[in-house]
């Protein structure tokens, strides 16, 4: 419900857009559209609206959206058969991402973070065997006070010994981290081939954390490498292919009412 409640602005935005860019009849119309794109592409309709919100108009309403885009092969994922399955699932990628990472660390604590188009810095995507109010305050997280924001700002591994005492932190980030439970934390950017950082995932420990080993940090590399490349992929392919599909969706249904499946 906490999640709904944060993701119905940018929800509406979008619906206002696709109401006046078909003449739709209505906001239902208009979130049947998405829907149905959505499932199509399995795309959550959050990462459907940021896209439609942030992307440039089409050229007409007949045309394609992206008419000179370039399709590229899924790039391979070693940790995981997750999108194997053909269906380009964000969702099942970032929870093996966590899974992994988890398994490495040797902790059942963590989150996944993506950027935030509409608001810069991280929002929170996936999360396991943390507390909901730690899960609030960190839903979003700006450029700096937290382990994962200096990892995203410098595109390297972060570890945190000791929550407790680690600079890093601003106070009210601490109380939060110490409140869940945790005592170390460490933070794996997840990075494009050329070293832009798309997204973060965070292991955290109940206990102070001495380091990681060097098979570690390497295991850590190859996840955060891999992860950021399809993720990259995905954004390129996969979402545009889901917006195209609802341009069509939207030009045929041009001043008719929808209903959502």
């Amino acid at each position: 419900m906490r999640a709904r409640a944060r993701v119905r602005p940018l929800i509406s935005q979008a619906q206002g857009i696709l109401q006046e860019r078909y003449a739709l009849s209505d906001g239902e119309s208009a979130f049947a559209l998405m829907q149905r794109a959505s499932q199509r592409y399995n795309v959550k309709l959050r990462t459907l609206a940021d896209a439609l919100v942030t992307a440039p108009r089409p050229d007409g309403s007949d045309a394609p959206w992206f008419p000179r885009r370039v399709r590229e092969a899924e790039p391979d994922l070693t940790f995981t058969r997750a999108h194997r399955s053909g269906s380009g699932s964000r969702s099942a990628v970032l929870k093996a991402v966590l899974r992994t990472t988890l398994a490495v660390t040797g902790t059942d604590m963590g989150n996944v973070q993506l950027p935030d188009p509409a608001r810069g810095g991280l929002r929170i995507e996936q999360h396991t065997g943390l507390t909901a109010e730690f899960v609030d305050f960190f839903a979003h997280v700006g450029e700096d006070g937290t382990s994962c924001a200096q990892a995203a700002r410098d595109v390297a591994q972060v570890t945190v010994r000791d929550v407790e005492s680690d600079p890093v932190f601003s106070e009210p980030a601490r109380r939060a981290i110490l409140a869940a439970g945790s005592r170390a934390c460490h933070s794996v950017p997840l990075m494009t081939a050329s070293g832009l950082c798309v997204g973060m995932v965070s292991a955290h420990l109940d206990q102070p954390l001495n380091g990681l080993t060097t098979a570690q940090i390497k295991a850590l590399d190859t996840v955060g490498g891999q992860a950021g490349r399809w993720l990259a992929w995905h954004d390129r392919t996969v979402v545009p292919d889901a917006l195209e599909h609802l341009h069509a969706l939207g030009r045929a249904a041009r001043g008719t009412r929808l209903r959502r499946s």
